[in-house]
């Protein structure tokens, strides 16, 4: 699992560099404002799950996100604290298949 980089977002904009994801899934930072683009570049839809650690009454586990991202397009998914694992500070990402897939986390 690798752990993607924060890009800032400077007021003089930002050329964004986008990495290969990894086969056994990203990691990356939570929180306001911050964002994890997915550019898929093949000729099929992806699946990218966002991990949910959190659980309601002790028990009760929340489900995890799945978001589709279309053949040929870029998504932009909301990176909230919902998704920060308290045991490593950062969220787990899997993806359904990574051929052709890039990904990159922004910060405004």
């Amino acid at each position: 699992m690798a752990t993607l980089t924060t890009q800032v977002i400077p007021l003089t904009g930002l050329a964004i560099a986008f990495t290969n994801a990894a086969g056994g899934g990203d990691q990356c930072a939570t929180g306001d404002g911050v964002a994890l683009l997915v550019r898929n570049n093949d000729a099929s839809a992806t699946t990218v799950t966002l991990v949910t650690p959190e659980q309601i009454d002790g028990d009760l586990a929340v489900a995890d996100r799945a978001v589709s991202v279309a053949a040929g397009a870029t998504a932009a998914i909301p990176m909230t604290s919902r998704y920060l694992d308290p045991a490593t500070g950062l969220a787990s990402i899997t993806y359904s298949k990574v051929t052709s897939l890039q990904v990159a986390c922004i910060r405004r």
